[in-house]
């Protein structure tokens, strides 16, 4: 399907049509499977995705928040901000990518216009903190390793302050749908949720609220990591030239640039694609396009609760061996020597 006709119908029902067909009702993505945009193969193939990342995310998000429950060495105010993309990870794999593999499985929204709602707000209101946490973790790290503001002490009580913030900024992104400026309805495939960002019905606004998502929600925080990394790869790199025949130095401003160089490869591959797509389409009303493409900024999305811990957590010596120690795979290791990785990690970043 090169090409389609957008229909409006009332409420929640908005449906791509292709251009030989005019048999609205036929096609709602809440009735009836969405053959019409995909062979089969691929609806099958797009829910076995979404099973992998329902099982891995739930998994390592699960085992990271029990980890710091269990390990007291673990609660440094960096780990509260890491436990924090956890929790927002672990929101958007169990509701998000569990409903969109069950959804995928059935090819078309089997959950009905609510279910959609509430996929739509759970995988917005995660996503949004994951990336207010991101933003978090490199204002901590240049507040910690900069310096900017001298002797400050970034303390317990300012990450969860932090924490708090990231879930305030993520209601105001999120919630709007609820209440009329957009909406929350079926995307690319017909098998996921996310607001109404392709419509042209002017009751929702949807245009002004993808231009504040993309501002407050993508601009915004993604400035922020560029600045804040930007600043400790400068402080490194000055380290490391004053200290040129230091071993140590030269390695851990090595780690540092590759830890930084992740970070944002990582933003960007989850999160660009469904801001730049969206905003094109808004920017470009009348021109054709297959709405199937929008499930890969989707999925890239909802992958990030598997990449973002695998980054900002199992890269984290401390959280990794006490990890192991949880599942029993510890191989001898020093418990406590383990615990210098907090001063260590405080100097150079979070992995």
């Amino acid at each position: 399907m090169r090409g389609h006709r957008q229909t409006e119908l009332p409420e929640d029902f908005w449906i791509p049509i292709p251009l030989d067909t005019n048999n609205i009702t036929s096609l709602s993505p809440f009735l009836v499977p969405q053959d019409h945009l995909g062979h089969i193969g691929v609806f099958y193939a797009m829910s076995a995705f979404m099973f992998v990342l329902f099982v891995a995310g739930t998994t390592i998000n699960t085992l990271t928040i029990l980890c710091t429950i269990q390990y007291k060495k673990l609660r440094s105010h960096l780990n509260y901000i890491l436990v924090n993309l956890a929790v927002s990870n672990l929101i958007v794999a169990s509701i998000g990518s569990a409903t969109c593999f069950y959804c995928f499985m059935n090819r078309y929204m089997a959950v009905g216009p609510l279910g959609c709602k509430i996929e739509g707000f759970a995988a917005t209101l995660g996503g949004m903190v994951s990336l207010w946490s991101l933003a978090v973790v490199a204002f901590e790290r240049w507040l910690v390793v900069c310096k900017p503001l001298g002797n400050f002490a970034f303390k317990p009580h300012h990450a969860i302050a932090c924490c708090a913030a990231t879930w305030v900024f993520a209601l105001i992104a999120s919630a709007p749908p609820l209440f009329g400026w957009s909406r929350y309805i079926p995307e690319g495939m017909q098998c996921s949720c996310g607001p109404d960002w392709y419509t042209t019905n002017n009751k929702y606004n949807n245009e002004t609220y993808v231009y504040f998502l993309f501002g407050f929600c993508f601009a915004v925080p993604f400035t922020t990591i560029v600045f804040c990394y930007s600043q400790l790869l400068f402080l490194m790199k000055s380290a490391a030239k004053a200290q040129a025949e230091s071993a140590s130095t030269q390695k851990a401003e090595k780690e540092v640039t590759r830890m930084v160089i992740v970070m944002v490869i990582g933003f960007l591959v989850c999160w660009s694609p469904y801001a730049i797509f969206a905003l094109w389409v808004v920017n470009n009303r009348g021109q054709s396009f297959d709405l199937r493409m929008a499930t890969i900024p989707s999925c890239l999305s909802k992958a990030s609760t598997v990449y973002n811990p695998m980054i900002y957590i199992l890269l984290n010596k401390q959280f990794r061996t006490c990890l192991k120690k949880m599942l029993g795979m510890s191989g001898g290791e020093d418990e406590e020597g383990s615990s210098t990785s907090v001063t260590e990690v405080s100097k150079v970043g979070p992995a």
